[in-house]
C-alpha cells in the first residue's frame, strides 16, 4: 500500500482553466458541425467543489485509512485529504477516522465510508461493513452522530440501519427565491452544488418568457431539481421518473416549496411516449387526462445514453426543447436529428466535473416557423 500526502493532480487555478478550456474546445468542434452557435461557459470552482463521496476503507497497522483508487488500477492507495471535495467533507473526514479508529465497534470490517453533504451545513455519512451490524454497533454509532452533528446510516447484506434519518435538505437559492431539497442517501443528486445552481438558474431563464397558459412535460425528473424551479413558469407540470425513492423525495420536494401545479407519475420515457402518442395506456395515469394538458415545453434530462429513437420523435413534436445532457456526444446526435425542426436558440455548458473530460451541456431549441 502506497500512502500519498499530496494529490496526483496539481489543483492549481491555471491548471483548472486550461483543463477547461480544452474540454471546451472538443465540445465547440463538435457542435461546429451543427452550426456557428455561441456558447455560454459556466465554470465550477476549481476547489472544494464536491457535495458528496465515496470512500474505500482500508485497515493496516491496526489501523483504518481512507483509500480510493486510481483509474484503471486495482489497487487502492491511502488519503489524508480529498481537496475536491466540499469544506464539511474534508472537516469531517478526519473526526470520522478518529472514532473509528478509538472504537472496535465501529472499525471491525468496515468497508467503506459515504459522505452527502450540502452547502446549509448537513451531513449524513453511510458506513458500509462486510458483517451484520447490532444493537451493539448501533449504541456506538450514535454517540459519534451526536458528537459530530451528523445523521448516520449503517449499511452490510441486506441490513440498512438508519439511526435519526436517511437524507439531507439542501437550501439553494435560485433568481432571488430559496429552494428546500431533501436529497435522499440512496437517490441521485447533483454532486456539484455550485453548478447545480448556475444550470437551475440557466433553465429557469430560458423559461421565463413561456405563455403562462401553456404546460410543461419533463421527462427524468429525478428528485425534482429542475421541476421545483421550473413550475413557476407554466400552467401545470407533468413529470415522469422510474425511481421509487426519486418520485417520493420530488413529491416532498414540490410540497415543502409550495409547489402544486405538478403531477408526478412513475413512468419511463419510452412508456410516456406510448402514452401520449395511444399507443397504450397505463393505470398510474389512470386519474390524468392527458388531453387536458396544452404542452408547449418539453424538458429533458436523460442518461448518458442519450434519447432513444421513441422519445426523439416525442420530442420533436414540443414548440420548446430544454435539453440537459451529461453527455455531449449523444446529445449531438440527438440534437442531428432534431435540427430537422427545429432550431438551437441558446448553448450552455456547466463543468459539473472538473479535472475529468466529462462536461454537461444545456440547449433551448424552437421548433422552426
Amino acid at each position: 500500500m502506497t500512502e500519498l500526502s499530496t494529490p496526483l493532480i496539481d489543483y492549481s487555478p491555471d491548471n483548472y482553466q486550461q483543463q477547461l478550456e480544452d474540454k471546451i474546445d472538443v465540445y465547440k468542434s463538435a457542435l461546429a458541425a451543427l452550426g456557428d452557435y455561441a456558447v455560454e461557459v459556466h465554470p465550477s470552482a476549481p476547489l472544494n467543489f464536491r457535495m458528496r463521496a465515496e470512500f474505500r476503507i482500508w485497515h493496516e497497522d491496526g489501523s483504518a485509512h481512507y483509500a480510493m483508487n486510481r483509474a484503471g488500477d486495482k489497487r487502492p492507495y491511502i488519503i489524508d485529504n480529498f481537496l475536491i471535495g466540499g469544506s464539511l467533507i474534508n472537516q469531517l473526514m478526519p473526526l470520522l477516522l478518529d472514532a473509528v479508529n478509538s472504537n472496535p465497534v465501529l472499525s471491525k470490517r468496515l468497508f467503506s465510508a459515504e459522505f452527502l453533504t450540502t452547502t446549509s451545513g448537513e451531513a449524513l455519512i453511510t458506513l458500509i461493513y462486510h458483517r451484520p451490524l447490532d444493537s451493539i454497533w448501533e449504541v456506538e454509532a450514535r454517540k459519534v452522530q451526536n458528537d459530530l452533528n451528523i445523521a448516520i446510516i449503517g449499511r452490510s447484506r441486506k441490513q440498512k440501519v438508519v439511526l435519526d434519518r436517511d437524507y439531507v435538505t439542501e437550501k439553494l437559492t435560485v433568481r432571488g427565491r430559496e429552494y428546500l431539497y431533501q436529497q435522499v442517501e440512496s437517490g441521485f443528486t447533483q454532486p456539484n452544488a455550485g453548478i447545480n445552481l448556475k444550470m437551475l438558474s440557466w433553465a429557469s431563464e430560458c423559461c421565463s418568457d413561456i405563455a403562462k397558459d401553456t404546460d410543461l412535460l419533463e421527462l427524468y425528473c429525478g428528485n425534482g431539481n429542475f421541476t421545483t424551479v421550473l413550475a413557476q413558469h407554466y400552467r401545470n407540470v407533468l413529470a415522469t421518473e422510474v425511481s421509487k425513492v426519486s418520485v417520493t423525495s420530488a413529491q416532498r420536494n414540490f410540497e415543502q416549496n409550495d409547489v402544486d401545479n405538478v403531477t408526478v407519475v412513475r413512468l419511463s420515457s419510452e412508456e410516456m411516449t406510448q402514452a401520449l402518442n395511444g399507443v397504450r395506456s397505463f393505470r398510474r395515469l389512470k386519474a390524468i387526462d392527458l388531453d387536458s394538458y396544452n404542452f408547449s415545453t418539453i424538458f429533458v434530462d436523460p442518461p448518458r445514453a442519450g434519447l432513444d429513437s421513441g422519445t426523439l420523435k416525442l420530442v420533436a413534436q414540443f414548440d420548446q426543447v430544454l435539453y440537459i445532457s451529461c453527455n455531449p456526444e449523444t446529445q449531438m446526435g440527438n440534437l442531428s436529428e432534431l435540427m430537422n425542426t427545429h432550431e438551437i436558440q441558446r448553448v450552455a455548458v456547466f463543468d459539473q466535473f472538473p479535472w475529468t473530460h466529462h462536461l454537461e451541456s444545456g440547449v433551448l431549441l424552437k421548433r422552426r416557423s
